[in-house]
């Protein structure tokens, strides 16, 4: 994957995907965009795998949305690619939540999903 764009193809991929089940409320697809072994760390103390992901996102209040923007990203290795997003958070009760989101997808049996995710919040 030379060009940006291809790399930016398949982050916005996955990001789509992940992006769609969070608007759906939806953790048990939100948790599928993840590795089997996902090291994820929202706002909230960090978990492994994929449960976690689904406990983390089934805490989400109804009506929390996602918005992102692709801002770098890189080929760490043929089947690794590094990505660094802004996100918003939008609420239908209180004011957004803007983050930066660090993600490393990795390519397991054809399917590229989130190997790990880091958030950190913008004051």
């Amino acid at each position: 994957m030379n060009s940006t764009a291809a790399r930016e193809d398949v982050l916005s991929g996955v990001m789509d995907r992940w992006k769609s089940a969070v608007d759906a409320h939806d953790p048990e697809r939100v948790a599928s965009c993840f590795t089997e072994d996902a090291v994820f760390q929202g706002l909230h103390p960090y978990s492994l795998g994929r449960q976690g992901v689904a406990e983390y996102y089934e805490s989400q209040p109804l009506g929390m949305r996602a918005g992102y923007q692709v801002l770098e990203t890189r080929q760490l290795a043929e089947d690794v690619l590094l990505g660094y997003l802004g996100v918003d958070f939008s609420f239908t009760d209180r004011p957004a939540i803007r983050v930066n989101l660090g993600v490393v997808l990795r390519r397991v049996d054809g399917q590229w999903r989130i190997a790990h995710y880091q958030v950190s919040k913008l004051n």
